[in-house]
């Protein structure tokens, strides 16, 4: 064997010994660190979806107190159940605060429907009307009659704003209240106001959740298109 030939083999034995340890120990490597590497890729895509989650979350919890209060202020100016007591307490808190006296509450009115009476018709609403007693000096009763309309007030972006129950009132009657002079004493100068008015029921068949529940909000019922319509208000001037 000439020295170029042993050149030529020792050549060939190197190149062997290099592809052999390419195979038995740089390939399984390179795996791995390709394995390790698509590791790496799907936790930085389960990190930023479990940071999104996080930021939503944060976003709800930072909302949750708005979020109570609007469905609080719903309740109460559309409840479930007809809440009449609580109606009656509003009204007696409100006249109370304007120095009138809440004289009677009855069922039922003989008064045309007001404004808002077509569009609580299309949300569903159902209907209670009622006729309201006060007694009261003139300016008392107008001051009552405007807190009473300012429960449910549309706002400048077209938005409705509810302080107190949901009320559409048909029509508004000032008359001398009735009294006479007793023991040498003049009549007094008080007026008796009639308010012919509708509060409104939520559908037996809807609440105000929608069937959710604060461990279950998934696969409530949707609420029906019209179900955040609420009936418009007309405005009285006395």
């Amino acid at each position: 064997m000439t020295g170029r030939d042993r050149m030529v083999l020792i050549g060939v034995v190197v190149l062997a010994a290099i592809a052999a340890g390419w195979m038995l120990v740089v390939s399984p490597e390179r795996e791995k660190a390709n394995s390790l590497a698509a590791e790496v890729s799907t936790a930085q895509a389960a990190l930023s979806a479990a940071e999104g989650q996080l930021s939503s979350a944060r976003a709800a919890q930072a909302q949750y107190s708005a979020a109570y209060s609007a469905v609080v202020s719903l309740g109460k100016a559309v409840p479930a159940g007809q809440e009449v007591p609580s109606l009656i307490y509003e009204l007696s808190q409100a006249s109370s605060a304007r120095s009138v006296d809440f004289s009677s509450i009855v069922t039922g009115s003989s008064g045309s429907p007001g404004a808002g009476a077509g569009a609580a018709a299309s949300a569903g609403f159902s209907q209670m009307p009622f006729t309201f007693v006060f007694n009261g000096g003139f300016f008392q009763l107008e001051h009552l009659f405007q807190q009473l309309t300012a429960f449910a007030t549309h706002t400048s972006t077209g938005g409705l704003q509810v302080s107190g129950r949901l009320l559409t009132i048909q029509s508004v009657k000032l008359s001398p209240a009735a009294t006479s002079a007793t023991a040498g004493k003049p009549a007094t100068q008080e007026l008796t106001g009639t308010i012919t008015a509708s509060a409104y029921v939520l559908p037996a068949s809807q609440g105000l959740t929608a069937g959710a529940t604060a461990a279950s909000p998934l696969g409530a019922p949707a609420a029906s298109p019209g179900a955040a319509t609420a009936p418009a208000i007309a405005r009285v001037t006395p």
